[in-house]
């Protein structure tokens, strides 16, 4: 029976991944459709992604698929074919990354889950059927120059806050499925104004303007393949970017640079920086912005706490970090940036975040 996971650590996958000589292209996509039998989908998906030497991370849901892949350069033709074969992808959108090494997944990973976005809408009146309309990357800046334009931002705050389209509104909650209930309640009061909704690579904005739409909106508009697919649009017919500063990515690379406009600040000092970076204490792990100096100061850590520990033994790290759950903090989606308590010897330093 063929082997239809990874069996390799993942230190060596990623080992692996930098020795490589050939070149890859990070693609992400996503469609929604009706898959009946997502088991079988997985494993067939599996087995001919992973035979094209395919790394990333795929969720397959009833409602259809969310892929973000790294697929070497000389298997791309092979790869779109395969997709092409299936025959609700057979004309697929595929987002190119814009600012791209080819280092961004180490692995393959195919889950099946619930939902390919989490939501939370438990309407069953609700459907994917009717939703709002595509906007290219020109007519973006058309719409945006319109004063009954409304420019709404589904992303998280650590996404927002490193780089989002001129006057865009976020919506300030930590989760999408948060978000939805609370954007009609935000704009009830400009239903009749141009609603257009952007995302990171169309998914999130697709379904939020299908939830606008059943809940009673009319000019309803959402990003084609999100800011990935518009910052390419906008560099092939050499148009003035609308969104400023950096896409965050959720790969190895945490964000692609649009324009070199820096608008966030660094976490533990406050200077200018939009480089994300996961604590180096893996007990804590903490997504955050760390500029080049607190990087240095810090040892890449979030911490003083943070930094005793990194720099103890790793059995003893080992010990320390037993039962800790980090994976919430990986991705902290609060505005806030509530600290998680590192394990560390009370009388060892302090938090170096700002908050």
């Amino acid at each position: 029976m063929a082997v239809l996971h990874n069996r390799v650590s993942q230190a060596e996958l990623k080992k692996l991944l930098y020795q490589e000589t050939t070149s890859r292209t990070t693609i992400s996509f996503y469609h929604y459709f009706f898959i009946g039998d997502t088991k079988q989908f997985r494993d067939e998906l599996y087995t001919a992604l992973n035979a094209l030497k395919v790394f990333g991370r795929i969720y397959i849901a009833k409602e259809g698929i969310n892929a973000q892949v790294s697929v070497p350069n000389e298997h791309v033709e092979a790869f779109n074919n395969y997709l092409c074969s299936i025959p609700a992808l057979n004309e697929l959108r595929l987002n190119i990354a814009v600012d791209d090494d080819g280092k961004s997944f180490w692995v393959l990973k195919i889950k099946v889950r619930e939902k390919i976005v989490a939501d939370g809408i438990t309407d069953a009146e609700f459907s994917m059927a009717k939703k709002g309309k595509y906007v290219n990357a020109a007519q973006m800046n058309e719409l945006l120059q319109d004063e009954d334009t409304v420019v709404i931002d589904m992303r998280n705050h650590y996404e927002y806050e490193v780089g989002h389209f001129e006057k865009a509104i976020e919506i300030p909650s930590d989760t999408f499925r948060e978000q939805l209930p609370m954007v009609v309640d935000m704009m009830q009061d400009k239903k009749e104004k141009n609603i257009i909704m952007y995302c990171t690579g169309g998914i999130r904005c697709e379904k939020a303007s299908a939830y606008m739409l059943h809940n009673g909106f009319n000019n309803v508009f959402h990003l084609e393949g999100g800011i990935i697919n518009y910052a390419k649009q906008a560099r092939e017919n050499n148009m003035d970017s609308k969104f400023i500063g950096k896409n965050f990515v959720f790969d190895d690379r945490l964000g692609e640079r649009i324009t070199p406009d820096i608008i966030a600040q660094c976490h533990q000092c406050s200077q200018p920086a939009d480089t994300h970076t996961n604590c180096k204490n893996e007990a804590c792990h903490l997504l955050f912005i760390q500029c080049a100096a607190c990087a240095r100061k810090y040892d890449g850590c979030c911490s003083v706490a943070c930094q005793t520990v990194y720099h103890l033994p790793m059995e003893v790290q080992r010990e320390l970090r037993k039962g800790i759950e980090k994976d919430a903090m990986i991705f902290n989606k609060s505005k806030q940036r509530l600290r998680p308590k590192p394990p560390c010897p009370p009388e060892e330093g302090s938090c170096s975040i700002v908050t």
